[in-house]
């Protein structure tokens, strides 16, 4: 397998290559050519998008490495000896090695008295589930379905927006405030500072809840249980993490607020109307950016977002003076593709330039006003008599989304008609 200098010297030279393609494009070039050019031009990027998600996911990895993050091989309980303990020390990791041990049989009912005492006794002292099955994630494997959550989406992620985490689900308020427009004024020595209310601070206030998701039970085969060595943080950790992602991501983005999740694109400000019902232009995208105060745009949280879609049409856009929007960055460096300047975060749980009229197929701003609260850790669920011989887990988090200040972040819509 390639190393992450490899990969990024690749996705360079793929990046360099299909820009040189899509240039071969001018005003002389007729429509069948410049459209085989275009396909070849997609075809080129596709190859360099996986890529760049391969590099991604390395790049994760080598971080969590040099942070002390991941989870070391020789410490995990094996199954050879269901009885024998964690190779480790602490009230954690016995928790842990009953935890395996659960899962390895397949429910609470099937492990000794032992096991079930720590399970119960950690249940106690850290508060959680009562549920009949329903067991705290120990901190690994919480880690791992985090990981595989953020890998569906930007959305769950803590790199761009501002995530709280709270130990329960009660609702709580953010105060808001937008005083962008209030500027001071001159003194004249001798007299009084105007006091008339005409320039007090007016605050309001969002709420942050909570709300549920699971994701539906996952099969888990008995070969697959009677392995003797089972990595299981990274198995369960991808499948949990990735069916739970998919939800935060989509109800992040586009949840209705009105008894749900209130997504970042659905309170997003109106920035641009597009001209057409199906595709945007350079100017749009400028008009979009120059929409949101400058106190918004040189936030280090400032980013544009979009479908995968929409980014392989904005590929192409130039500026007047012929120059591509598009920055591919210096992958050899670590440095990300970019749009006029601002990094770019792909959410393929919004619209595209194909979804039709009146979609919001783009935002600008200062992503950091969008607020991610998260309840606790994900919990866990185990049957074993419903799935015979076989059995399931189903994971379970809480969560909720708000976004403080619709100035700061806006849309780019396409033409209603």
């Amino acid at each position: 397998m390639a190393d992450l200098k490899t990969l990024r010297e690749q996705m360079a030279n793929i990046a360099t290559e299909a820009r040189s393609k899509l240039s071969e494009v001018t005003d002389a070039t007729d429509e069948a050519r410049a459209a085989e050019i275009e396909r070849e031009f997609d075809a080129m990027m596709a190859d360099h998008d996986k890529l760049a998600a391969r590099a991604d996911r390395m790049d994760k990895v080598e971080k969590a490495l040099r942070a002390g993050d991941a989870v070391d091989l020789d410490r995990r309980p094996t199954f050879e000896n269901r009885s024998a303990p964690a190779v480790d020390e602490g009230f954690k990791m016995d928790y842990r090695a009953a935890f395996a041990e659960m899962i390895a049989a397949g429910g609470e009912g099937f492990v000794d008295h032992e096991v079930r005492n720590v399970l119960k006794e950690h249940r106690v002292q850290t508060g959680g589930t009562t549920t009949a099955g329903g067991f705290t994630v120990p901190t690994e494997l919480a880690t791992f379905i985090e990981k595989a959550m953020i890998a569906t989406g930007p959305m769950y992620g803590n790199d761009l927006f501002t995530v709280i985490n709270s130990a329960d689900g009660r609702t709580f308020n953010i105060p808001t405030v937008d005083d962008t427009a209030v500027t001071a004024e001159a003194h004249t020595e001798g007299t009084q500072p105007t006091d008339d209310g005409g320039k007090d601070v007016t605050f309001g206030q969002k709420s942050l809840g909570a709300f549920a998701f699971d994701s539906e039970w996952v099969r888990w085969s008995a070969e697959l249980n009677a392995d003797s060595i089972l990595n299981m943080e990274s198995l369960l950790g991808e499948l949990l993490g990735e069916r739970l992602g998919r939800i935060a991501n989509s109800k992040l983005t586009t949840g209705s607020g009105s008894s749900d999740v209130e997504g970042i694109v659905t309170n997003s400000a109106e920035g641009k109307v597009a001209a057409a019902t199906n595709a945007i232009t350079a100017d749009e995208i400028i008009d979009l950016i120059h929409s949101v105060d400058p106190a918004y745009r040189s936030s280090p949280n400032t980013a544009i977002m979009m479908a995968d879609a929409t980014l392989a049409a904005v590929r192409k856009l130039k500026d007047g003076d012929g120059n591509y929007l598009w920055q591919m960055g210096n992958y050899q460096a670590g440095i990300p593709q970019s749009l006029l300047g601002y990094n770019i975060a792909v959410n393929q749980a919004m619209d595209n330039v194909g979804s039709g009229v009146d979609s919001k197929v783009m935002l600008f701003g200062d992503m950091s006003k969008f607020y991610v609260r998260k309840v606790g850790a994900p919990s866990l669920y185990v049957a074993r008599e419903r799935f015979a011989p076989d059995f399931g887990i189903l994971g379970y988090i809480r969560f909720d989304g708000v976004l403080t200040n619709t100035a700061a972040i806006k849309h780019l819509a396409l033409a209603a008609a």
